[in-house]
């Protein structure tokens, strides 16, 4: 009797086929698990940032904020490369000067806009402190 090597890969086939079904069932179950988990974390993290609104929390939030946007032309310890030395800033500016170098940019080189609303008041109350 002579088997038909066709049945072997026809089985492997077919259970490559199921499997490869198996694990897509699996994998978007896990995808909205996921997206669930990431929805809750964010609501979570908007209502911690609106239950505090102090000045500790902008502190923190100012420096943070700098260091991902103005870091790169400042310096990370504010003493300057391609922008100017902002160690001192605080004595030169208010708060309310500060927010508006940071919206409207300064000549010649620091366009304005890079920081934006709640995050710009955030770095300008941080920077106004450095003095």
């Amino acid at each position: 009797m002579k088997k038909n090597p066709v049945i072997p890969y026809a089985l492997i086939a077919g259970l490559g086929i199921l499997l490869v079904i198996v694990v897509s069932v699996v994998g978007l179950n896990q995808q909205e698990a996921i997206q669930d988990e990431e929805n809750g974390e964010q609501e979570e993290q908007q209502q911690q940032d609106g239950e505090s609104e102090g000045g500790g929390e902008t502190a923190a939030n100012g420096e943070e904020i700098y260091q991902s946007n103005c870091a790169s032309c400042h310096g990370s310890d504010l003493s300057g490369g391609v922008g100017p030395d902002l160690t001192s800033v605080g004595s030169d500016y208010s708060k309310e000067e500060l927010k508006e170098i940071i919206a409207e940019g300064f000549p010649p080189n620091m366009p304005g806009g890079i920081v934006k609303g709640e995050e710009a008041d955030a770095v300008a109350q941080w920077l106004s402190e450095q003095k």
